[in-house]
């Protein structure tokens, strides 16, 4: 068995390991409104993970959050929508924060309102560099009755913990 043979096996194992960690629940959600930055993306050859991870290098480094105005949190939410087709099309990604209205939106920055849906709920847990891509890797592995609307991930105040991290994944489903 060559070495990147055995580095497969033992990835697979780690994220089956992950897999196994996370957990979830069905629940239907009001509408809530989100400013943020945006980036038009695709799963295809990994260009997600490139440009959402510049997305979220910019929102730090720039300081978006302390832009965003009429805040309810400090919460940050990833949103993923505008579905071209489905997971492997394009989509457009949102980072931002939720907010009580959509009356002031900065310049550079979009608004938008998230509808009544009945969402998919995961918790992932663990290193926040794997929990959340664990958890994205089984909702692609599974047979899930997705509406493509909007899905998103929020980061709370337990999801900075390096190695203790806990995200919850929203799946919009029918």
């Amino acid at each position: 068995m060559d070495l990147q043979h055995s580095f497969y096996i033992a990835y697979r194992i780690l994220i089956d390991w992950l897999i196994d960690m996370i957990t979830y629940e069905i629940n239907e959600l009001d509408s809530f409104q989100v400013i943020g930055i945006k980036t038009r993306t695709t799963n295809k050859n990994n260009l997600a993970i490139t440009e959402i991870g510049e997305l979220w290098e910019y929102f730090m480094n720039d300081d978006i959050g302390s832009k965003i105005p009429n805040k309810l949190s400090e919460d940050m939410y990833c949103l993923y929508t505008e579905y071209e087709s489905d997971a492997t099309g394009l989509y457009t990604a949102i980072l931002g924060k939720k907010v009580a209205n959509l009356d002031e939106i900065p310049e550079g920055m979009i608004g938008i309102t998230i509808p009544p849906q009945k969402y998919r709920i995961y918790t992932s847990k663990g290193k926040l560099s794997e929990c959340v891509s664990a958890t994205w890797i089984q909702i692609w592995s599974e047979k899930i009755e997705r509406s493509y609307t909007v899905d998103y991930d929020l980061y709370g105040e337990k999801a900075f913990d390096p190695e203790k991290a806990e995200v919850k994944t929203f799946l919009a489903i029918n």
